[in-house]
């Protein structure tokens, strides 16, 4: 039963992770411009995502404009592309293997070991997805606080983190658990033991000793 609610605990903590990461790689908010130096017009707020920049006025309208050509693209925007779609992928596979290692569920009832396995191959897949999205993240990441550090980088086209990126840390670390909660429920090998062997009993002696 504690291995049960364990693994059940990590598939929702994946399948949480998995939502996570659609969201993060959906938004726009990868990065935010700064506003820390002087003479910066704050009446606009401007994100750059994955898949389009937006400028948000100050009065609420939004504005975004798709990017036109991929080719165009910086080599690790696209590189984070791959990856975030990549761990999208991964974890809707790592799902529908898991669901099937599910102790709740009665597919595969009749060999616990091969179901119990399916559970940490699901559990397995999971981790690498979360992984892909977390070097996806990092990666994107050291990039905008490397640009904004650069002295060579002028003022008012700095840019800081944004809100996805801290969905994506957060989405991939519950994938990573969730996945390693799946992975508990791997079979243990029974220690084969030899068959005892019965020792006779002693004949009781009807007749006499003889020396």
């Amino acid at each position: 039963m504690a291995s049960g609610g364990l693994q059940l605990l990590g598939f929702i903590m994946a399948f949480l992770g998995w939502i996570g990461i659609i969201i993060s790689t959906a938004m726009p908010q990868w990065k935010m411009a700064s506003y820390a130096g002087d003479n910066i017009v704050t009446a606009q707020a401007l994100y750059e995502g994955l898949w389009m920049s937006c400028a948000m006025q100050s009065t609420g309208q939004i504005q975004c404009k798709v990017y036109d050509s991929l080719l165009k693209l910086e080599s690790t925007l696209q590189a984070t592309r791959a990856l975030m779609v990549a761990s999208i992928l991964l974890g809707l596979v790592g799902m529908f293997v898991a669901v099937t290692g599910m102790k709740c569920m009665k597919c595969m009832e009749d060999d616990q070991v091969k179901k119990m396995r399916m559970a940490v191959f699901g559990g397995v897949i999971v981790i690498i997805s979360g992984l892909a999205a977390l070097v996806a993240t990092s990666w994107y990441g050291n990039r905008v606080a490397r640009a904004f550090y650069d002295p060579f980088t002028p003022v008012n086209t700095r840019f800081e983190f944004g809100s996805a990126l801290f969905i994506g840390w957060a989405a991939s670390s519950l994938a990573i658990l969730g996945g390693s909660f799946l992975c508990c429920s791997c079979p243990r090998r029974e220690t084969s033991y030899p068959p005892t062997r019965g020792y006779p009993k002693n004949a009781s002696s009807t007749g006499k000793d003889y020396v």
